[in-house]
């Protein structure tokens, strides 16, 4: 049979128990990132307990592709009511901000076009109960991609670049990190870290347990709070069901080296933490928090990042990813590798051609309005 003879089924998502064997053998067979593995997918499943089908992809009775979809309704404008899908979220905001990123259909390697083609195929034709698949936040190419070929309308909700860094090309290179930096960037870090060294010896430390690691997650919580804000949409530390989402996650993960919770210290006095997703000998920085200083000469982040990256380039990892942001010191730190972006594919409905219009309409006037302004 050739490879497109697909096959692909829908059912109930079974328990935890049922599909971690069947996900974790297709996931021996693919590559994927931290957020289409078990470890996290399992979390997901566990934690939120979403109300969803599986999907899945065979050939010749082998399982080649997985996938899990959430249906809602998403109610816009305060009258606009949509239908949604979406992959690997729940639809409900304070749920998702843990901000699944690298999203997909787990594939076989080799296999990834051909399934997300028939899943994409499948839903179309096969559930017509709904206006709006939403993935996200997936790779751009791959979001064009799932447009060509269902010919849906892709509406970009949001997007934003990633920055990483080649821990296998510095290695090769057989030069420090610092000197791929820019100079100005490379003179902030080594002022930084002579000025932090008239303090304290400054050292990467990690917890010794588990519950090291849950205490020091939680030390994070009141520095992103004050950097991020407390409301809605902003610190996940303000969201009770974030907070409880990575706990459990450390939890589990941590003795098997799926997280990593670290303290850059000066002398006793903490003045970082970061707290990384581990897959593969993929670093996923996740988040942080840093020690507010007033001398502005010195930049803890900055400090910690690189500290952290010579490090993982010591144990083997081959890849330092500082995900999706447009922060100013994740171009500084990292070279840009892809852009990430979230893309509703939309059925030919009336609403949503009048909802377009209407947005349209509106950047239009913001932008005319901006260029008034600086006339």
């Amino acid at each position: 049979m050739s490879r497109n003879a697909l096959t692909v089924s829908g059912e109930p998502v079974p328990e935890a128990l049922a599909l971690a064997a069947e996900w974790q053998d297709l996931e021996s067979r693919s590559r994927p990132t931290v957020f289409l593995s078990w470890q996290w997918i399992g979390e997901w499943l566990a934690v939120y307990r979403p109300n969803a089908m599986l999907l899945r992809v065979k050939e010749q009775g082998r399982v080649v592709g997985l996938g899990i979809v959430v249906e809602t309704t998403e109610r816009r404008h305060g009258v606009l009511h949509s239908r949604c899908l979406r992959l690997h979220q729940m639809g409900d905001r304070f749920l998702d901000q843990i901000w699944i990123e690298y999203n997909g259909f787990l594939a076989e390697y080799g296999y990834q076009d051909a399934v997300s083609e028939a899943c994409l195929a499948y839903i179309c034709r096969e559930w017509r109960d709904w206006d709006e698949f939403i993935l996200g936040a997936i790779e751009q190419q791959e979001a064009e991609h799932y447009a060509t070929v269902t010919g849906l309308h892709p509406h970009i909700r949001w997007e934003a670049p990633c920055y990483g860094v080649d821990l296998n090309a510095l290695r090769r290179s057989g030069i420090g990190y610092l000197d791929l930096l820019s100079r100005n960037t490379r003179h902030q870090i080594r002022r930084a870290r002579r000025l932090y060294e008239e303090r304290g010896e400054v050292r990467l430390v990690r917890p010794d347990s588990v519950d090291q690691a849950l205490a020091m997650f939680d030390e994070i919580g009141p520095w992103h709070l004050r950097r991020w804000g407390s409301g809605p949409d902003e610190s996940g530390f303000a969201n009770p069901d974030f907070v409880r989402f990575h706990r459990t996650l450390i939890s589990n993960q941590w003795a098997n080296g799926g997280v990593d919770v670290i303290a850059v210290k000066v002398g006793e006095q903490v003045i970082a933490s970061f707290y990384n997703l581990l897959h593969e000998k993929t670093v996923y920085f996740y988040l942080g928090g840093m020690h507010v200083e007033t001398d502005n000469r010195l930049k803890p982040g900055l400090v910690g990042h690189a500290l952290c990256i010579e490090d993982y380039r010591h144990h083997g990892f081959q890849y330092y990813d500082f995900m999706g942001g447009e922060e100013r010191y994740k171009s500084n730190l990292g070279q840009l590798h892809c852009r990430l972006v979230q893309v509703a594919l939309q059925r030919d409905r009336f609403k949503l051609r009048l909802e377009d219009v209407a947005r349209r309409a509106r950047h239009r006037i913001r932008h005319e309005f901006g260029a008034g302004q600086q006339s």
